[in-house]
């Protein structure tokens, strides 16, 4: 079965409305409840306080539309499918908001990380649903747990600055959306598409100056649908670098602000989950840029990365690892520029959070 492009246009739409309608109701509770992000630490880069809980928005996006669509266009055949696919990152969304208005410990959190993704990842391999299987189960269950929970915690870090992760997972969604309509593979395309226009909603009141922010439970769930997703993807490259090659440029500017990050952090002897002024978003304000100048730039090199991804599934088979390569050195040169830039941060900043 396939949807027709005018039913993918109303997915986006309805996602997308629904989102923006109802995030400014969600921004007057967290703010009633007190569940608000104060600016009082170095590495932060607002002034004044903002709301969390900007993610139950997304996930009610998400939700609704994804459910509303399959009553509504009588698919009931994909119903269980599509359960599969959202109750791990409902659940971990929900891990989120707890630790959003709780502050839990980085390693029980980072426990519950991995046992989801093992969950998944059994379930992808053993009813052969993952996308780009390496042809050992035992490599493929340990890649995709690796996939689901790297790019969970990428997309957590990553929202670091004002619209930076909403635009990213907006941009790269979008990408998947039509990769995977190409590749007539439908749940994907259409669950794509309502993750883009829910977090392009939400970015109407995340673009700076932030009114509202995703918190954990946005983040966490945005990551692991996003990785649910590429994993299930089955990309139409034949060589296999290629094929590996296409998630890892959807996701390749959350993961490099993950690595430049984490590795800075290591060198410095501090624990990569301590905070300081050291992604990409403050690297870039620290070479003069403006806040919009600097989520401008992330999301240029999104556009960047994902075109690659789409240029990667139309090129002559024979052109397909080249241009892989290519696009991962440059990856690597930029993961050397931003390394080498200077960062700031306070010794006493200490504190354990979630960028």
């Amino acid at each position: 079965m396939t949807l027709s492009l005018s039913q993918h246009l109303i997915l986006f739409l309805v996602s997308l409305l629904l989102v923006g309608c109802v995030t400014p109701y969600i921004r007057k509770i967290a703010i009633k409840l007190n569940i608000v992000d104060y600016p009082h630490e170095s590495h932060k880069t607002h002034s004044e306080p903002v709301p969390y809980l900007g993610g139950l928005g997304i996930i009610l996006g998400v939700l609704v539309t994804t459910f509303a669509a399959i009553i509504g266009m009588r698919i009931y055949e994909i119903f269980g499918l599509a359960v599969t696919i959202l109750i791990p990152a409902v659940f971990l969304g929900i891990v989120g908001l707890v630790d959003d208005i709780k502050k839990l410990l980085p390693w029980p959190r980072f426990l519950i990380q991995n046992l989801v993704g093992i969950i998944v990842s059994i379930s992808l391999v053993s009813t052969n649903t993952l996308g780009s299987p390496t042809g050992s189960k035992f490599i493929d269950v340990a890649l995709s747990i690796l996939w689901i929970v790297g790019i969970a915690n990428a997309i957590n870090f990553f929202d670091n600055v004002d619209g930076g992760a909403s635009g990213t997972i907006a941009i790269s969604s979008l990408t998947l959306f039509f990769l995977a309509q190409e590749g007539n593979q439908f749940l994907i395309a259409a669950m794509s598409i309502v993750l883009a226009g829910s977090t392009l909603g939400f970015l109407f009141w995340n673009k700076p100056p932030a009114r509202i922010y995703m918190g954990d439970a946005g983040a966490l769930f945005v990551g692991v649908l996003f990785a649910t997703l590429t994993l299930r993807f089955n990309p139409n490259p034949i060589d296999k670098i290629a094929s590996f090659s296409i998630p890892l440029l959807l996701a390749a500017v959350p993961i490099l602000d993950t690595s430049v990050a984490v590795v800075s952090r290591i060198r410095a002897g501090k624990s990569p989950f301590q905070g300081g002024r050291d992604h990409l978003s403050h690297r870039l304000l620290n070479l003069k840029f403006s806040k919009r100048k600097t989520i401008f730039t992330l999301w240029t090199l999104t556009v960047f990365f994902s075109s690659v991804a789409v240029l990667i599934s139309h090129v002559p088979n024979n052109f397909e690892k080249l241009i892989s390569i290519v696009a991962l050195l440059f990856w690597f040169i930029l993961f050397v520029f931003f390394a080498k830039q200077q960062v700031y941060n306070r010794d006493s900043d200490t504190r354990n959070f979630k960028t």
